[in-house]
């Protein structure tokens, strides 16, 4: 379902969408079970962020990335041509030290235009008890900013990384509070964080990175790699991240 003249014009004025619905209970249910297997699988140590790109070989995750009240909404926002550049599962566990420091997503990607919007899709329940995302309304329309390190342990990004947000950015600051089922979408320059999980419950939400086919990257991302962007919707006439198979299950 595309979204509507006015939520465009709200993602564009503001750079985050929240919440939207991806999938009725009993489907969400059966993606967090599916998840519960792969995290008994893997451990909670990598489950924390170290499942990137499981897509390509987990069918829930690509049923997740695919769905139409997903591409739906990306194709309000980036037009008919979709890639899915990345997939990653962000875990907190209860009582935790661990957060995601202030930052914007495309800072390191290496992408030319840096051009990519996020879907977060809730895989359990997100709110403020348990860490859920923070964002600062309309700090996608500054640009990149400089990023430096942060101070405190536990933050959960790949090289440390964290951007200065004034008081006054953080009176602003919007929790985007989730059911289980829903999503958030975000532009690649908003500013956002999340706190530690001060609850007894795990957070766990599934971060799907979207972008058009005329983006390039340029260099590595902030972890050495290059992306391996798959067409997800239209059609791919550059070619830019080369001929990327789907997954066949």
């Amino acid at each position: 379902m595309a979204l509507t003249d006015q939520q465009t014009q709200q993602f564009n004025d503001t750079g985050y969408l929240s919440p939207l619905q991806v999938a009725e209970e009993a489907q969400a249910d059966d993606w967090r079970e599916k998840f519960d297997a792969l995290e008994a699988q893997e451990g909670r140590e990598q489950s924390q962020v170290g499942l990137h790109d499981r897509h390509f070989d987990q069918p829930f995750i690509w049923e997740i990335a695919t769905r139409p009240e997903i591409l739906d909404a990306m194709e309000s926002i980036i037009g008919p041509n979709i890639l899915l550049l990345a997939s990653q599962f962000f875990c907190k566990y209860g009582q935790g030290s661990k957060y995601v420091a202030w930052h914007q997503d495309v800072t390191y990607w290496g992408l030319e235009p840096p051009m990519a919007t996020t879907a977060w899709y809730a895989v359990d329940r997100s709110d403020v008890e348990n860490g859920c995302m923070v964002v600062v309304p309309g700090t996608h329309s500054a640009g990149i900013q400089e990023h430096g390190k942060a101070d405190s342990e536990g933050n959960l990004l790949s090289i440390n990384q964290e951007v200065p947000v004034s008081e006054d950015d953080e009176a602003k600051a919007d929790n985007l509070i989730l059911d289980a089922g829903y999503m958030s979408i975000h532009h690649g320059m908003l500013v956002h964080s999340s706190q530690p999980n001060r609850s007894t419950r795990r957070r766990c939400g599934l971060v799907l990175r979207y972008t058009s086919p005329v983006v390039k990257q340029v260099r590595p991302n902030s972890v050495g790699a290059r992306y391996q962007a798959v067409l997800v919707r239209g059609k791919d006439r550059p070619g830019n991240f080369g001929a990327i198979a789907r997954p066949d299950f």
